[in-house]
């Protein structure tokens, strides 16, 4: 469909999309935003990345990947098709299609902080223009698409579903995973009127594989919310079974791996020292608290929220207890954390139960270091603050510990080396019973 004289808002967008002539905009270039950008400019359109950081706006045009699940190459790629990163929030007006990738934390009473999206609308809100199509990616309670970007919309002037289309689509990025990439992941779309369900569909169909349309940005905000509860309150169950397991002196690695053999039925999830990153941790709150607007109580999706932030002072105690069968308290102690990213192989460090253990260790005045190859220095967070850098891993960093924790199953660790040389190893990830040693395990 080619652009023609008094064409409508919809007929342009729709046109514009077709031939690969429109401008994509995306606000928030971190670990949703750059992969969505390479998965765009991969498909052949121009993207203006925008962000209020310098630095980041400077590594990005520089092609320099933040991070390392980008690479510097795919930068490069898709500067030669447009790419360019700024902070000229006034730019939005270039954009047919603008994109929002902004976090979406907890706030210190474990509420919705919707701070960063609605700074983000107040500032665009003056730049938007009809033709354009409005996507809010981060994850959020059921409703904030319409009750919180769409009177922004409608302030401009601007009619939702005529002359601009708004949409909820949730980002589904999982940084290490070598078998899927923003293109090959099915993507979830809700539109505000069908309409704007149909801009969406064609926008996301011109650069990811299968788009998998729903009935509302509602029901696509619960289903972002729904996928990661369910892993959330999985890793609850396990992580209470490792608990139970341990009082009976029962090895929950092998109970699993056992359960595992039944063919139908049972999906094995894992324990570990705690949840990490910006979803599991996080989003089951956004519906707990969606859900007493509605007088609904949601005590299963909190009892596992409860239980996975436990975790970090269990694995404390533990160390308190194997530190004390060896004469030695915890004050004082000489002990190194093993990867203070919150998953395998990746350098996010967001809600990672390993720095929640190494506050609590520091409270306890421990003589505390850490490593991890994919950290090499300590990064700037938002609560949290240590002026460490990663230690390197010899024989000897290793043996002048009291005690070493293995909280992230980096692949890069010489667990060899690890098993040989540390004097006390507490493995919570379940590292050395897959590879059939025998090492006390938290």
């Amino acid at each position: 469909m080619s652009e023609r004289v008094n064409s409508t808002p919809l007929e342009t967008i729709l046109s514009r999309i077709t031939q690969k002539k429109a401008v994509i905009g995306i606000i928030g270039m971190g670990y949703v935003g750059i992969p969505l950008a390479v998965a765009v400019g991969r498909a052949g359109y121009p993207v203006i990345g925008f962000d209020v950081l310098d630095a980041r706006i400077e590594q990005l045009n520089t092609c320099q990947s933040p991070i390392g699940q980008i690479p510097n190459s795919a930068l490069e790629e898709i500067s030669k098709t447009g790419f360019v990163a700024t902070g000229d929030f006034a730019r939005v007006c270039e954009c047919d299609a603008l994109m929002i990738c902004v976090p979406t934390p907890l706030d210190k009473m474990r509420e919705p902080d919707l701070s960063f999206i609605i700074s983000t609308m107040e500032t665009i809100a003056p730049h938007l223009r009809a033709g354009q199509i409005l996507a809010l990616e981060s994850t959020t309670w059921p409703g904030t698409t319409y009750e919180v970007l769409k009177p922004y919309i409608a302030r401009t002037g601007l009619t939702v579903g005529t002359d601009f289309f708004l949409v909820y689509s949730p980002e589904r990025e999982d940084p290490g995973n070598a078998d899927f990439n923003t293109q090959s992941i099915p993507k979830v779309l809700g539109g505000d009127t069908q309409a704007c369900r149909d801009v969406g569909v064609a926008l996301y169909s011109a650069f990811i594989d299968q788009v998998v349309p729903v009935s509302s940005t509602k029901a696509a905000e619960m289903t972002k919310l729904l996928e990661n509860i369910q892993r959330a309150v999985n890793i609850g169950l396990m992580n209470e079974m490792k608990v139970v397991a341990d009082a009976m002196d029962l090895d929950i690695h092998e109970v699993i791996d056992a359960a595992a053999t039944k063919p139908f039925g049972f999906v094995p999830y894992y324990p570990g020292p705690g949840i990490g990153g910006h979803c599991i941790p996080i989003d089951p709150f956004y519906l707990t608290w969606k859900a007493r607007e509605f007088g609904l109580h949601t005590r299963f999706i909190e009892l596992a929220g409860e239980i996975n932030a436990s975790m970090p002072s269990y694995v404390v105690n533990k160390l308190i207890r194997a530190l004390s069968e060896r004469g030695k308290a915890l004050k004082g102690a000489k002990v190194m954390v093993l990867g203070i990213a919150y998953k395998r192989d990746i350098e996010d460090v967001r809600e990672s139960p390993s720095v929640l253990i190494m506050e609590l260790l520091r409270d306890w005045h421990v003589d505390l270091s850490y490593s991890d190859p994919h950290v090499p220095v300590f990064p700037v967070m938002r609560e949290h603050q240590f002026d460490l850098s990663s230690t390197p891993l010899t024989p000897e960093t290793l043996a002048e510990q009291d005690a070493v924790l293995l909280l992230t199953d980096h692949t890069g660790f010489d667990y060899d080396m690890i098993a040989e040389h540390a004097p006390l190893l507490i493995d919570t990830r379940g590292v050395y019973r897959r590879r059939g040693q025998n090492v006390p395990t938290a």
